[in-house]
């Protein structure tokens, strides 16, 4: 080989390697992109975020409520004869305004008593708006047309934090004759979306906080240490730490002073997974039964028989031939006696450690009806074989 053939061969070869090298970065790259866009992609299993599961020290709503006087109803308001405090009401309301009435007879049927409630968001300004809900306090049979007079709303110390006044909207209507009747939805309470304007603020300063407490919305020790987990995580100190099962305390780092706003809205992001305790729920009086996914059930067998005895009563006409001169026309009772034993009925065994899918199959086999599901989840609970708790609504 020449000298010139062997430099040619060594710069093909060199090449070479560098065309391999810029390949297998390439796709590194792109290996490493694809799995970065999954995982951001992909959320965790079964997580949630902090804002969905807690609530932050000092967020939250206030209850309004008030009293006020519906007007301008078709007929359908309180009757004042026999409704004494809207009568007073009225009178009161015609004083203020330089009517005086107590000498006349009063016999309007266009007025009614209503309460009226709202919410006062946080951080409400004033000057705000807040929707009303108005209920009949009285006998009219609906509010349908009428007009919310000026009704000051106060909250739980008395003061007043909202004026509310407008048209009532009403969702349903009732219409009536001599001998019938039609009611839809309840004619007789209503709402007023942007009803009430705010006219005091609930003081909070949320930039002075030196420390922030999270209020979980179902209590649990496990979910608690994951939230302060996570927490201390994104920050990179231990700012955080559960202090029960409800409450997660938080120190406001250096690097948020002045911010709290910004560390808040950094926190209700992160995301975490929820535990709860294995109960099943029952409400007795609508049949309802939920069952949390961690219920588990040691080896038991079941068996479900129920005696029915069912008494029909047909009774028949017996008459005489025709034509006939003797007999009478008589009733002959006839009565069909059904009993059912059960005997369809056979013995399930549940195995031990089952999921919540082949627990809810194993009850489902033996064709049972919620209520009777209700007393087998209690039975088996007195057994001692069902490791969760029992809530009956």
């Amino acid at each position: 080989m020449t000298r010139k053939s062997a430099v040619l061969t060594k710069v093909a070869r060199e090449a070479g390697c560098r065309w391999v090298s810029q390949w297998l970065l390439t796709a590194l790259m792109i290996l490493g992109l694809t799995v970065a866009a999954m995982t951001i992609v992909q959320p965790a299993h079964a997580s949630s975020r902090i804002k969905d599961i807690a609530n932050f020290e000092g967020v939250r709503d206030n209850l309004l409520v008030g009293y006020g006087l519906v007007v301008g109803l078709n007929g359908t308001g309180d009757n004042i004869e026999s409704m004494a405090f809207t009568k007073e009401s009225l009178i009161g309301m015609l004083e203020r305004l330089g009517v005086y009435t107590r000498d006349g007879t009063l016999k309007s049927k266009n007025i009614a008593a209503v309460m009226v409630t709202g919410v006062l968001p946080p951080f409400a300004r004033q000057g705000a708006r807040v929707d009303v809900s108005i209920s009949a306090l009285g006998d009219s049979d609906s509010l349908l047309g009428g007009t919310l007079l000026v009704t000051p709303l106060v909250g739980a110390d008395g003061e007043v934090y909202a004026v509310g006044q407008g048209q009532v909207q009403v969702g349903g209507f009732s219409a009536k004759g001599d001998s019938a009747t039609v009611v839809k939805g309840v004619p007789t309470s209503g709402r007023i979306p942007n009803g009430a304007i705010v006219e005091r603020e609930v003081p909070f300063d949320m930039t002075a906080l030196e420390t922030v407490k999270l209020a979980l919305r179902n209590p649990d020790f496990t979910t608690a240490r994951r939230i302060s987990q996570a927490i201390n995580a994104f920050l990179g100190t231990e700012a955080s730490k559960a202090i029960d099962s409800a409450t997660v305390d938080m120190l406001v780092p250096d690097g948020y002073r002045e911010n709290v706003i910004g560390l808040l809205t950094d926190i209700e992001q992160l995301r975490i997974e929820p535990d709860q305790l294995a109960r099943v729920v029952i409400d007795e009086t609508t049949g309802i039964i939920v069952i949390g996914e961690n219920v588990r059930i040691s080896t038991v067998a079941i068996a479900q028989g129920a005696l029915t005895i069912r008494v029909t009563e047909t009774p028949q006409v017996s008459q005489p031939a025709p034509f006939s001169t003797t007999g009478t026309t008589e009733t002959v009772a006839r009565t069909n006696i059904q009993v059912d034993q059960g005997e369809g009925n056979k013995l399930t065994v549940v195995n031990p450690s089952v999921t919540l899918q082949e627990l809810v199959n194993g009850l489902n086999a033996l064709g049972l009806g919620p209520r009777d599901l209700i007393s087998i989840l209690q039975a088996i609970k007195a057994a001692g074989a069902l490791q969760a708790e029992i809530e009956v609504m």
